[in-house]
């Protein structure tokens, strides 16, 4: 797996990319909302017209249901490994879209990886028919009112999902789009230094 890393403070942040994205894409925005963190950063290993995503999808909104499950666990076997590797200790992932949706599946299949997940425009991966128990992990939540990828009832069932999971969950809408906006910045700093100080 391609993937890029460096060396910091913990808790530690998981840069999960949108699709198109690669292992560069988020490294800055991660420096910039928690300096001095370490960051891992991976490539998603699936090409969709020659853009990496990190699982296949048959549509738009429709998701492989089969390899997302499968990439979910390939992704926290990932992390468990380059955690053991580098000592990371608590881990944070910060996903958009794509990104954001599997970081959402790692929640919910994995629990107990992520000690909080920063959910950038993300819909509904998959919906288990038995939730795990999250046990309070912080979760924040930012969609786009205008969002023309994602509608805001996927992204307002995730949240009854997290939250049926028992997560600490923060939902907040921003008047944007599927783009990711200054103020999005600025509530995810400030949310990760309430919960994460």
């Amino acid at each position: 797996m391609n993937f890029v890393f460096q060396p910091g403070t913990s808790p530690a942040l998981l840069l999960l990319h949108g699709t198109g994205g690669d292992e560069h894409s988020l490294m800055g925005l991660g420096a910039q909302l928690r300096p001095g963190a370490a960051r891992l950063s991976p490539r998603g290993q699936v090409l969709e017209d020659g853009a990496a995503r990190f699982f296949r999808r048959l549509a738009p909104g429709i998701f492989d249901e089969d390899d997302l499950i499968r990439r979910t666990h390939e992704l926290a076997d990932f992390v468990e490994d380059q955690s053991a590797r580098q000592s990371l200790g608590k881990i944070i992932a910060l996903g958009y879209s794509n990104g954001a949706n599997i970081a959402a599946s790692l929640l919910l299949l994995r629990p107990g990886l992520l000690a909080g997940a920063i959910l950038l425009r993300a819909m509904v991966p998959l919906d288990p028919p038995h939730p795990p128990d999250l046990g309070k992990t912080p979760v924040l939540l930012l969609g786009g009112r205008h969002d023309r990828m994602i509608s805001p009832t996927g992204t307002e069932r995730l949240a009854v999902i997290l939250s049926q999971a028992g997560a600490d969950l923060t939902l907040d809408w921003r008047d944007a789009g599927h783009e990711l906006t200054k103020e999005d910045f600025l509530l995810a700093a400030d949310w990760l230094g309430i919960n994460f100080s």
